[in-house]
């Protein structure tokens, strides 16, 4: 939101007056004022807390004020919250980027309340009458997430940050989990301050609700971290291997396919892209005029770039997260028959995962120009794999990927560069003596 168009501005100022209007409604509920004092202090003091931490939203102490408060008064609860709290230094927008935050949330909190109480659900949760609580709540949460997924999406389509058929695509389905879990610590929150207990004990649920949001986030950054490993590790093979550029995305996604074909569970599945990606990340320690050399190879040439799986194990020998990983980047080119490298082993003494890798990398040499070969057209490059298969490659990993591509097709995120310039000599089959580039 750093150079809103002037559309997108109206879009914040249209959506500002609504959440106006919602709170204009206040008096005639003649609700008390210092629960929704106490209400929005502490959505206020989680929202400062929580983004400055965290870098993320807060919500049980809104969705409480939608269970426990007619919906105007709810409505306001996340106005100080949105005009208070600080926005980005940088920002060239803060002053529709808070009303954003003020106006968003309020709209949503007023639609999630006036869902709770048409269902009847205030008198459930004042008379704790579990579980008919869990019915009005659920819809108001939902209420609460169609709303904010809504107005982002319109936003989003509105500032031109995605063609408008898309801007809503994957909103709930991402937000949903996360605001069912803020909306049950909500809940907590709402039967505890009308039960003997009182407010104070309805703060106490914030408290492992902000450790869980705690450990969620720094799971999140982590795996940030270990994507951003892996992406300089692929730019700098990409960089100085420029007629392969693409080829380990390429690689991870085909392994993907394998892998859920498979039926692998989703980490495992997440295990194997990252050895796709990274199983040539052994070619920076290869002299670049090997990896770019059209003519062929010497015998001893050969032998240096062979060297470059086991380079490429010893590199994230330290990286703990890739798990078996590391044993597809050092057995990548071991064949079934026994005839590969880098240590000659044959059958199952080869690695599950490094025969899933080694099916993927094939396939992709294969419908890739390269320096010496030019891309074969995808039914070619299956029936060469379904010839070598049980000799060079796993007969089940082949087939996985024929079923995987029958049903899916073959749209690789990273097309391969096709260095027209250059010529391309003959093609060499997969299990050719060429060594793979």
């Amino acid at each position: 939101m750093e150079a809103l168009p002037a559309r997108a501005r109206g879009y914040v100022a249209t959506v500002a007056l609504l959440a106006v209007t919602c709170v204009l409604r206040l008096p005639a509920t003649r609700a008390p004022w210092w629960p929704i004092v106490l209400l929005a202090a502490l959505y206020t003091a989680c929202e400062a807390v929580v983004r400055r931490r965290l870098g993320g939203t807060f919500y049980p102490a809104l969705l409480a004020g939608a269970f426990l408060l007619p919906p105007p008064a709810a409505a306001l609860l996340p106005l100080a919250a949105g005009l208070i709290c600080p926005v980005e230094p940088a920002c060239r927008a803060a002053s529709p980027r808070r009303v954003w935050r003020a106006a968003r949330p309020a709209l949503a909190v007023w639609g999630a309340g006036e869902v709770h109480w048409a269902l009847g659900g205030r008198g459930a949760v004042v008379a704790c009458d579990f579980p008919y609580v869990l019915l009005p709540a659920g819809a108001a949460v939902l209420a609460f997430c169609l709303i904010l997924t809504t107005l982002d999406g319109g936003l989003r389509a509105i500032a031109g940050q995605v063609p408008p058929r898309r801007a809503w695509h994957g909103l709930l389905s991402r937000s949903l989990a996360p605001v069912a879990v803020h909306g049950l610590a909500g809940l907590m929150m709402a039967v505890l301050w009308r039960s003997p207990y009182g407010p104070v004990a309805a703060l106490l649920v914030l408290l492992p609700m902000y450790v869980s949001c705690w450990v969620f986030a720094r799971y999140h950054r982590e795996r940030a971290a270990h994507q951003a490993t892996i992406r300089a590790l692929v730019q700098a093979v990409d960089i100085k291997d420029g007629y392969t550029r693409g080829h380990s995305e390429r690689v991870g996604q085909a392994t993907v396919l394998i892998a859920r074909e498979l039926g692998m569970d989703d980490e495992r599945v997440e295990t194997l892209r990252f050895a796709g990606i990274l199983h040539d990340v052994g070619k920076l320690g290869v002299p670049t005029r090997l990896l770019r050399k059209d003519g062929p190879l010497t015998p001893e040439e050969r032998r240096i770039i062979e060297l470059h799986p086991e380079y490429g194990h010893e590199m994230v020998r330290g990286i703990s997260f890739l798990g078996e990983a590391r044993a597809a980047i050092l057995h990548h080119h071991e064949r079934l028959d026994g005839s590969g490298y880098p240590y000659g082993l044959a059958g199952r003494q080869i690695p599950e995962c490094a025969r899933v890798v080694a099916v993927a990398d094939a396939f992709d040499a294969m419908t890739s120009t390269r320096s010496y070969s030019r891309a074969r057209p995808v039914e070619a490059a299956v029936a060469e794999l379904e010839r070598c298969a049980g000799t060079h490659f796993d007969p089940r990993m082949v087939d996985a990927l024929v079923r995987a591509l029958r049903a899916h097709g073959w749209h690789p995120a990273v097309t391969a560069d096709e260095h027209a310039h250059r010529p391309a000599p003959e093609q060499h089959p997969v299990p050719s003596t060429r060594t793979p580039r």
